[in-house]
C-alpha cells in the first residue's frame, strides 16, 4: 500500500524558513500533479502550491514569491521551500499526489510560526 510520508515541519520564528518533503513509500506511477495544501485551525483545506509532471508551478496568492515547490520524479518526492514565514502560515501542511482517477494524501506536517 502506498503511503506519503512527510517531514520537515516544526516551529519557526517569523521571517524564518522551513523545507517540507513528501515521499511515496511504495512504487507508483508518475503523478500528474504533486501539490501541497494546508489546513489552519478551524479552517478548510486550501491549496498552497502545485507542480505538474511538466514542472509547471502554480501558487496561492498568499504565498507567491515566498514559497517554492519542486519535485524529484525518480525519488517520487515533492518539496516545499518556505521563506519569510508569517504567523498566518501556521497550519497543518498536507501533500497530495494526484493521478487521473485517484490521489494520495500525506498524513500532515505541523508548521507553527511564532516568536
Amino acid at each position: 500500500q502506498v503511503q506519503l510520508v512527510e517531514s520537515g515541519g516544526g516551529l519557526v520564528q517569523p521571517g524564518g524558513s522551513l523545507r517540507l518533503s513528501c515521499a511515496a513509500s511504495g512504487s507508483i506511477f508518475r503523478p500528474h500533479l504533486m501539490g501541497w495544501y494546508r489546513r489552519a485551525p478551524g479552517a478548510q483545506h486550501k491549496l498552497v502550491a502545485q507542480v505538474t509532471s511538466g514542472d509547471i508551478e502554480s501558487y496561492a496568492d498568499s504565498v507567491e514569491g515566498r514559497f517554492i515547490i519542486s519535485r524529484d520524479n525518480p525519488k517520487n518526492t515533492v518539496y516545499l521551500r518556505m521563506h519569510s514565514l508569517e504567523p498566518e502560515d501556521t497550519a497543518v501542511y498536507l501533500c497530495d499526489f494526484r493521478f487521473r482517477a485517484y490521489n494520495y494524501w500525506g498524513q500532515g506536517a505541523q508548521v507553527a510560526v511564532a516568536s
